[in-house]
């Protein structure tokens, strides 16, 4: 018996997105047709596809199996009529590294077609919208322990301290982002295998803020390299330590398990060459999978939401 094309669609969608809802939301179609469609396929196929869940649906044996199946012919076609690069990705992150690093390197795609929907926030809460399918992709400050997810290492950051002239930390104004200091605790513990004691004397909420302070004279903090790489080299900042091994911290590159969609492997792809090799030259930029030189992540201070 031959199976409509769109049922397979409508399957793949479901598949691919973890929700009835996020499927119906990418198809452009009601949830009660999703819903249909897929009580359709189920029927012709003698089988549930799904699982129903509070939140979402999981996928059975059966199902996986004819995703692998119909997922490449399905993209192939797809492909005869829409490139790659012109679907809708739903990609979250944290500000800065989105704001500064990952947003520009997809310029070019933005530019052939893709649409972008962009969520800011903190790990956790991106990890959950993966999970629940309204994210497709996300970066995370930590690989995430989920069995429906997979991670791939992309961005190694590295930790400096920094004020706008030379001062002495112990003696000048602490800025952070948060009250329990996540990244600059860990700084003093890899750095100077002592644990940083003093209350920032300003919290603001994100590493932008941060900067902007510091730029301004009011104190010191630790930051991201790339968020001030142009301020060191122009000399409008200072490093107030140079350890011969800064502190790293590696940022994932999260997705969904099983097939993905075209636009979604075109962002996954562009995103993995530029920040892991193959893309265009940026002599700031880092990778390559390092290893934390402060070791496990310390549970009072990790994992690093920047």
């Amino acid at each position: 018996m031959a199976i409509p094309l769109d049922l397979l669609r409508t399957f793949l969608a479901v598949h691919r997105e973890g929700s009835v809802t996020g499927a119906a939301r990418r198809l452009a179609l009601s949830q009660p047709t999703v819903t249909a469609q897929l009580q359709a396929l189920e029927a012709a196929l003698g089988r549930p596809l799904f699982v129903r869940q509070p939140r979402g649906v999981t996928p059975t044996p059966a199902a996986d199996l004819l995703a692998r199946q119909v997922a490449g012919p399905l993209d192939d076609l797809a492909g005869v009529a829409e490139r790659p690069e012109e679907g809708t990705v739903r990609l979250g992150g944290a500000v800065e590294f989105l704001t500064d690093l990952a947003l520009p390197a997809l310029a070019g795609l933005v530019a052939a077609g893709l649409k972008l929907r962009v969520t800011l926030g903190l790990s956790d809460d991106l990890a959950d919208a993966l999970s629940a399918g309204t994210l497709d992709l996300a970066v995370l400050t930590s690989r995430p322990r989920r069995r429906q997810l997979g991670a791939e290492p992309l961005y190694d950051e590295e930790f400096v301290l920094v004020a706008a002239r030379r001062c002495d930390p112990a003696g000048t104004p602490l800025i952070s982002y948060a009250e329990e200091l996540p990244i600059i605790r860990r700084y003093w513990r890899s750095v100077f295998d002592q644990r940083q004691q003093r209350t920032a004397d300003v919290v603001v909420p994100n590493l932008h803020a941060v900067r902007a302070l510091v730029l301004a004279g009011a104190g010191c903090s630790v930051l991201p390299e790339y968020l001030v790489r142009a301020d060191l080299d122009a000399g409008r900042l200072v490093l107030l330590h140079d350890p011969p091994v800064p502190p790293l911290n590696t940022l994932f590159l999260a997705h969904r398990a099983g097939p993905v969609a075209p636009a979604v492997a075109a962002v996954r792809a562009a995103l993995l060459a530029r920040f892991r090799g193959g893309g265009p030259a940026d002599p700031g930029v880092r990778g390559g999978g390092h290893p934390d030189p402060g070791g496990h992540p310390d549970p009072e201070v990790s994992p690093l939401e920047t």
